[in-house]
């Protein structure tokens, strides 16, 4: 027995004795942080990151192969101890989420029935799959079956359905579908897609210019989800309350409804929901990237650098805004009336945008008190130029210097400012678009007694929005169709008296296709003035250019505009970009706001050390054609919303706000009858 003990005993000690001298020779080291970065990984396994589990990840962040931000689960407070563990900076991490925007679901038309094995893979195989829709979800559920975290399912409607509060963003069920309608995405890269060709689209959708998820809006206002709305909105449009009161709302003119019936009142709607907002007390939050110690000078404080500013500081970067003016909002302010958009209104918008982090200096004034060199010296990586456009054209007639003649933005501006105008008994605008409206229900306002508009063509003729030439037709402003100013006519002071026009009568058509005006001989005619305003269009002022060498290659186009690659919005300059009126000329407030989140696209992929390249498969101002229809099976008509607004008789006293919003109701109702369009699919009819 003893020597048995003694015979282990030994064979025991020569077996340590060898692994001792093994584990000198085939020694492997493991760097302590492995353990610790492992320590602060979710511990989920997923394969999100990439890696084969959280050991793995955790050995390729100490290899410098991932970031500290390489486990989705964990988000941005896992990012920051890894990086801590290592001495790095945790960089610009967010969580991802999967999005599905395809809402087809078992509405949309099949083209073949399938019987053989129930798997959109297999499915897929087959001609791409069963809908008409070639684009569409497929509805058996292999983004379901691969989502380990249950954060997906198909809902009632037949399309899947993400339980964001679930979803940890590892993209197993973007992978598994595949018809490409779930996509991963951070916020930021929310905020960066731009309509694509194969997007899932409504006509509607297609056509507004700030790219608004509008049937996804109005589902969240006819659910009772004001709050859900208003972040909808606010992901494509930092200025809804300003856009629900000016905004001609061309999206309606492509709702599907409309084909059958009324369009939806898409507008009315939005100023619903925004002025939910406004008046409840609070302000919704407002998500930022984390910083990225980048900076961007924003000259022009109006609808698009307010918009670019925006999305800029959502993205992370820090921002200021320079403002010739006292007061940011540009054109919306300076340009559009108080009884359209109160500035109390507009105060509280911006003020929610500066509240993100955003810098302003007003009262400023590029190439006198900063320039380029300063900008540089005082360390900003890029600049937006959305300077506007502010100099109006002249009749170019005699006599257009008398006292008593203004221009209809120098009009329009200095009233908002609070300076009294000598306005008289009689006034005459020129011009038919929306300034020379806006002149007109002013003067009613500041007391002129008779006002006219003198325009060159007809009333069918007229750009301005149909809805504000029939508010000025109440008011009691006064129309001359077919009348050409020929000069105007003063007195001894050198005070206007009169305008002189010729009356005109339509010829052959122009190139527009509308029948050009020919003035008829002989016909001159004296109206009888105090004031004429001259609201016949406006220009970029090319101010900046003077005396700047570090300008001089930034090239301005024959209509004084900034040149720009239209696509991604930067200049010749590679570190200006552009947008707004000094982009593209006079033009709409969403068009502005629109420009101002498609530049504000390219100088984060400018900041970021990326090409600065256009929108893959960009849809911007076209439609997808399939999804335009000429008729609508199974529409029941319903009455479209009517706007409330103050009788003439009331408005034109003072400058309280004409237009009033719909009651909690009547946007119950409203968004009912929206039809919930996608791309070719849609509700037979609404609730």
């Amino acid at each position: 027995m003893i020597e048995a003990l003694l015979v282990m005993l030994g064979f025991g000690v020569v077996c340590g004795c060898l692994l001792s001298a093994a584990s000198k020779i085939f020694y492997v080291y493991e760097d302590p942080r492995i353990a610790q970065v492992e320590n602060f990984l979710a511990g989920a396994n997923c394969g999100g990151c990439g890696f084969a589990g959280c050991s793995a990840a955790a050995v390729a962040v100490v290899k410098g192969q991932a970031p500290p931000s390489v486990c989705i689960v964990g988000g941005p407070e896992s990012a920051a101890n890894v990086a801590a563990v290592l001495g790095l900076s945790a960089g610009t991490a967010e969580p991802v989420t999967s999005y599905n925007e395809c809402k087809g679901g078992d509405r949309a038309e099949n083209k073949y029935y399938y019987d053989g094995v129930q798997s959109c893979s297999a499915v897929n195989a087959l001609y791409s799959g069963r809908r008409e829709c070639r684009i569409g979800c497929l509805g058996f559920g292999d983004c379901v079956k691969a989502c380990t975290f249950d954060a997906i399912h198909i809902g009632t409607e037949g399309y899947p359905v993400v339980d964001e509060a679930k979803c940890v963003g590892c993209g197993a069920c973007q992978r598994a579908c595949p018809k490409n309608i779930l996509t991963v995405r951070t916020m930021s890269e929310r905020l960066l897609h731009f309509n694509a060709e194969d997007d899932a689209l409504a006509p509607c959708r297609q056509t507004c210019p700030a790219e608004i998820d509008i049937p996804k809006y109005i589902g969240q206002i006819h659910a009772g989800d004001y709050e859900g709305a208003v972040n909808t909105i606010r992901e494509r449009n930092p200025l809804l309350l300003s856009c629900g009161r000016v905004c001609p709302h061309p999206c309606e003119n492509y709702c599907r409804r409309g084909i059958e019936d009324e369009p939806v009142s898409i507008n009315q709607l939005k100023r619903f929901v925004a002025d939910f907002e406004m008046n409840s007390g609070k302000r919704l939050p407002i998500p930022c990237a984390p910083e990225t110690g980048k900076r961007v000078a924003v000259i022009g404080g109006g609808p698009a650098g307010l918009s670019c500013a925006y999305f800029l500081r959502r993205l992370g970067h820090g921002v200021t805004i320079f403002e010739a003016m006292p007061h940011l909002g540009g054109m919306i302010r300076y340009g559009i009336p108080e009884y359209r958009l109160p500035k109390k209104i507009l105060d509280w918008e911006i003020q929610g945008i500066l509240n993100l982090g955003v810098e302003a200096r007003t009262h400023v004034r590029f190439g006198e008190d900063f320039d380029m060199k300063t900008l540089a010296y005082q360390g900003y990586d890029a600049v937006f130029m959305g300077v506007g456009a502010w100099t109006d054209y002249t009749l170019g007639v005699e006599g257009e210097r008398l006292e008593g003649c203004y221009t209809g933005i120098d009009f329009l501006s200095r009233l908002a400012s609070g300076e009294k105008m000598k306005v008289g008994r009689k006034a005459v605008v020129v011009g038919g678009g929306n300034s020379a409206i806006d002149c007109v229900r002013n003067l009613l306002r500041i007391g002129v007694k008779e006002v006219w508009i003198v325009y060159r063509r007809t009333r069918a003729e007229m750009p301005a929005n149909e809805v504000e030439i029939e508010a000025a037709e109440h008011e009691g402003v006064k129309f001359q169709f077919l009348a050409a100013p020929t000069r105007v006519v003063g007195n001894a002071e050198g005070k206007v008296t009169h305008l002189e026009y010729l009356r005109m009568e339509l010829g052959e058509p122009d190139a527009s296709g509308r029948r050009r005006p020919v003035t008829v001989p002989g016909s001159e005619t004296l109206l009888e003035t105090d004031i004429i305003i001259t609201a016949i269009g406006q220009r970029p002022d090319v101010f900046f250019k003077e005396g700047s060498k570090r300008l001089e290659s930034l090239n301005i186009t024959r209509w004084n505009t900034i040149d720009n690659n239209p696509d991604t919005l930067q200049t010749t300059i590679p570190y200006i970009f552009t947008g707004g009126d000094s982009a593209t000329g006079p033009s709409l407030v969403v068009e502005a706001i629109g420009g101002g989140r498609r530049a504000a696209r390219s100088i984060h992929q400018y900041l970021s050390g990326e090409e600065v390249k256009p929108v893959e498969k960009s849809l911007r101002k076209k439609h997808i054609q399939e999804s335009l229809f000429k008729s609508v099976e199974g529409i029941v008509k319903k009455p479209r919303a009517k706007m409330t607004e103050l009788s003439p008789a009331e408005r034109i006293k003072s400058f309280i706000e004409v237009d009033q919003v719909l009651t909690e109701a009547e946007a119950q109702t409203e968004s009912g009858r929206c039809l919930n369009c996608c791309r070719i699919c849609y509700n037979k009819d609404a609730a």
